[in-house]
């Protein structure tokens, strides 16, 4: 079974079947570029065929391939990426324009809210930041656009998640490597399947603190013409400054009033 570059298992539904319009080598240089993240971002060649499951002659011709593009580069020893990388990302963030849209209203949710607000998208059995707007720092670990975190765990993985129906639910929660991150981590497939269609129905996720102690997040999903949801938007508090009870009381609401509004500016861009 494949895997992300954050090491989190990709659902069997997601994974791409070989077939004739399927390019093997295009693909193999996705794994080697994936293989490439904040645990390692400096690699060997030995390194890079190990966490791209390919051979080391497989590996260098890609790695050579990428660095006569830009893409890669080496110090005859050790390779990583370079900046031209993110041509690739923003070629998606730039074909979605609805995030240049809909940044104005993150920035004023943070302002009423004065909590980091963020929007994702599914991919796999992970969610992928699309766009961020913080404001303290709340978490152990550095988030950006690109960054991944399990779907399982977080509010915005929850609210996706529930966007889809339940056999394909369940499919990724079964896929994903569902560990207990803190003491109050859900990890059971039908306890976490029970949250999700409880977000469903209520329309809104909050999760307290089990991706990280002290880490409260409230999620809401952003749809497209059709009704579908297609991203999640969250806000995210301390605890031990903004409890559970207070996020939903005070700040859901405001939460759930900006996400029909970017709902509302996508179904006008895609007329």
């Amino acid at each position: 079974m494949a895997t992300t570059s954050s090491g989190h298992l990709i659902s069997p539904a997601t994974t791409p079947v070989p077939g004739d319009g399927y390019v093997q080598s295009f693909a193999r240089g996705l794994q080697v570029i994936r293989s490439f993240n904040a645990d390692a971002p400096r690699q060997t060649l030995t390194e890079v065929a190990s966490r791209s499951e390919l051979t080391r002659a497989g590996a260098r011709r890609i790695l050579l391939t990428l660095q006569s593009l830009g893409y890669v580069e080496s110090d005859g020893k050790l390779f990583s990426l370079t900046p031209r990388i993110l041509d690739l990302g923003f070629a998606y963030l730039s074909s979605m324009p609805i995030w240049n849209l809909a940044e104005p209203i993150m920035e004023a949710l943070v302002e009423e809210v004065k909590e980091s607000c963020s929007a994702a998208v599914l991919e796999g059995t992970d969610i992928i930041y699309v766009l961020r707007v913080p404001t303290h720092k709340i978490m152990s670990i550095s988030l950006g656009v690109g960054s991944r975190l399990p779907a399982y765990c977080t509010s915005l993985g929850r609210v996706l998640l529930a966007g889809l129906p339940d056999d394909d639910v369940l499919s990724r929660l079964q896929a994903n490597d569902r560990k207990a991150l803190t003491r109050h981590t859900l990890t059971d497939v039908h306890e976490l399947l029970a949250k999700v269609q409880a977000t469903r129905k209520q329309g809104w996720s909050l999760v307290n603190q089990e991706l990280e102690e002290g880490l409260v997040s409230l999620a809401a999903p952003v749809t497209n013409r059709e009704g579908r949801t297609v991203a999640a938007l969250n806000i995210s508090g301390q605890a031990n400054r903004t409890s559970a009870k207070i996020m939903q009381d005070s700040m859901l609401p405001a939460l759930l009033a900006a996400a029909k509004t970017i709902s509302k500016l996508l179904a006008v861009k895609r007329a």
